[in-house]
């Protein structure tokens, strides 16, 4: 892997399904007029299988949990719980 790509992101734009495949459009926050906030801009698009989708989110959710145990993060007491769960 010595000719790594690395891609930096704000964030997620949009999540989407369409043609069989989960796509996400990551964003980087572009400057506006001074004194303005900054606005999203689309920058490149992922493209998984649903399965891959799947794998993607077991590996962050394991993240996420090392993070709030290792103090990065905290969790969110006051959050509505998801759906179906009680």
């Amino acid at each position: 892997m010595a000719d790594k790509k690395e891609i930096f992101a704000d964030g997620i734009g949009q999540i989407h399904f369409a043609g069989g495949m989960v796509r996400f459009d990551f964003v980087t926050l572009q400057p506006e007029e001074d004194g303005k906030a900054p606005v999203p801009a689309s920058n490149v698009r992922i493209i998984m299988p649903p399965q891959g989708f799947l794998g993607a989110l077991n590996s962050m959710q394991q993240l996420i949990d090392k993070l709030v145990e290792a103090g990065v993060l905290q969790k969110n007491e006051q959050a509505a719980p998801a759906k179906g769960k009680k």
